[in-house]
């Protein structure tokens, strides 16, 4: 029979891999930007739209 404390070992634990860094023109952080801005915009305007919370009666 299989020794049972080498079936269920705990695996050693992994660093975290380290995040990539990015290099991009002036142009496209800049179409970054305003995609974020444009994103916020619209969320604003869908909120505006909604229905305030009404107290029950």
């Amino acid at each position: 029979m299989a020794n049972t404390s080498d079936t269920f070992k705990k695996a050693p634990k992994r660093k975290p891999a380290k995040g990539k860094s990015v290099t991009v023109s002036p142009e496209m952080r800049q179409a970054y930007a305003d995609l974020i801005k444009e994103r916020e915009d619209k969320e604003q305007a869908y909120g505006r739209h909604l229905r305030k919370d009404e107290p029950r009666r």
